[in-house]
């Protein structure tokens, strides 16, 4: 039987909160650190391996990285019904860790049809692992509990912990602990990376009896249950292989806009049913899904095209040793750790002034931010090219900036879609929220293969593909800005 609250479980508190969140908390690190660990080598491995290091290969890698992390979003709906539904979120939390360490550990295998594979079971079980942990955290706290917000923030410095530290351990394995050819280093990175996910499987299953019932199955699923998620896991990873490996990014584009259509259109027909004031918020909330697609398009480009930048184009040496290309992965949750309570108080004091932008603007400014972010680059391949190379300084300056645009924008759009949605398809609108995602993250695999072209990245090619992401991302935030009095009036006082 599920439940909502807390009081199931032994009320035992540790430092203000639920002693619970804390075996969640480093659940969700050891994932985070497989997931990020893993990441950041995508493109890079599949060059080297199975193009053997030929530059040719980096318009692939990039459109296999931007598909791989749309899937990844999608296939989150598909998870939570199950928890929902059927299986409960401690189930699915174990079902989806073993599922995603057994891909982990196939992607080490250099065969590029069983690597395809392994990703496809990783995609499956992060779909069943992602969002019903997060859920659970909701569920440690009373619905009037004014401590559940500073749980949801504390879970979030976990998830930022581990996507910090990730790249940084992976990174130096990859480049300092043994004298092979990268290649075969990029396999100790996923070999790591399988042992953080089953760090992270062993330590929900040792600590779940702290939960008691919350998380459970709904009542009356039993194993028969369990038997129809295990049958459409095995049925879903054949089928996200046949996209990864047959259908390819460009046609699951127009799929994956189909779907953004029919959802859109769904959620519309619902709002006007509703009366024309719920109307008004999902048109609103549509426009604010759109413009999140632009975000995570560029922003994106941060596993793919500025890998290959690091790679190729940056210089990383300080005196002899090489600053490893993963390490750059790390700036961005370092980032988020140090300047989210700026961020944070920043908003508070423009509050007291009665001048806080509204939701609307913040998304504007978080566009104008990552915009503001290429410019750097593009001075620095305008200016700073030495040898074919930029300076260190100018990429890891780009990734901070990004960061502040990030903080604009991602922490309040999962709060506006509950705000916005109708309450009978607050699920529906999540997905919405998700789906938006996964289609920006799908385009930047096929931006970075455009700045990457046939032949591979060069310093011509990057000036020319970021220059051209900075006017779309800076016309689109001057947009939003000029269209926020409308979008605001839909919100109906919506803050």
């Amino acid at each position: 039987m599920s439940t909502d609250t807390a009081a199931v479980a032994p009320r035992a508190d540790l430092f203000g909160h639920p002693r619970q969140l804390w075996m969640l908390f480093m659940t969700e690190f050891w994932e985070r650190f497989a997931f990020y660990g893993m990441r950041w080598a995508l493109t890079l491995y599949i060059v080297a391996q199975f193009f053997g290091g030929d530059p040719s290969g980096q318009a692939y890698a990039s459109r296999t990285y931007g598909a791989f992390l749309a899937l990844v979003y999608a296939t989150a709906i598909f998870g939570g019904y199950a928890a929902d539904r059927l299986i409960g979120y401690q189930r699915s939390i174990l079902l989806g860790a073993v599922i995603t360490a057994a891909g982990l550990f196939m992607i080490t295998v250099p065969n590029q049809e069983v690597f395809l594979m392994g990703l496809a079971v990783i995609i499956t079980g992060n779909g069943l692992f992602k969002p019903n942990i997060s859920t659970m955290v909701g569920k440690l706290y009373a619905a009037d509990d004014d401590r559940r917000d500073r749980g949801f923030t504390i879970f979030y410095m976990g998830i930022n912990a581990g996507a910090l530290v990730a790249p940084l351990v992976t990174g130096w394995l990859a480049s300092e602990i043994t004298d092979t050819p990268m290649v075969q280093n990029y396999k100790i990175v996923f070999l790591a990376t399988g042992a953080g996910m089953l760090i992270s499987l062993l330590w929900f299953w040792f600590g779940r009896k702290q939960l008691g019932e919350i998380g459970r199955p709904p009542e009356g699923k039993g194993m028969s249950a369990m038997a129809i998620v295990l049958v459409g896991c095995a049925i879903c990873a054949p089928l996200v292989y046949f996209l990864l490996s047959k259908v390819g990014a460009e046609t699951m584009q127009i799929g994956l806009t189909a779907l953004f259509v029919l959802l859109a259109v769904l959620l519309i027909t619902e709002g006007i049913r509703e009366g024309k004031e719920q109307r008004d918020k999902v048109i609103a909330m549509i426009l604010l899904f759109a413009f999140n697609i632009f975000f995570w398009c560029f922003f994106e480009q941060a596993g793919s095209s500025f890998n290959f930048l690091a790679e190729n184009i940056v210089n990383r040496d300080f005196g002899g040793w090489e600053f490893p290309v993963g390490w750059f992965q790390s700036v961005n949750p370092a980032g988020i750790v140090l300047l989210a309570p700026v961020v944070a108080m920043i908003w508070t004091l423009l509050a007291k002034m009665k001048a806080e932008p509204s939701v609307p603007r913040k998304f504007g400014l978080g566009l104008i931010l990552n915009g503001l972010s290429f410019t750097v680059l593009m001075f620095a391949l305008t200016n700073l090219v030495q040898d074919g190379q930029i300076p260190f300084w100018p990429l890891a300056l780009t990734y901070v900036i990004q960061t502040v645009g990030e903080l604009c924008l991602s922490p309040i759009g999962l709060s506006m879609v509950t705000k916005l949605a109708p309450l009978k398809y607050v699920g529906l609108a999540m997905g919405g929220w998700f789906l938006s995602t996964a289609i920006g993250n799908n385009l930047s695999g096929i931006v970075a293969a455009m700045i990457s072209g046939e032949t591979g990245m060069t310093v011509e090619s990057a000036l020319d593909g970021f220059t051209l992401i900075f006017y779309i991302l800076m016309a689109a935030g001057v947009l939003l800005f000029l269209i926020a009095p409308f979008i605001r009036k839909l919100m109906h006082g919506v803050k």
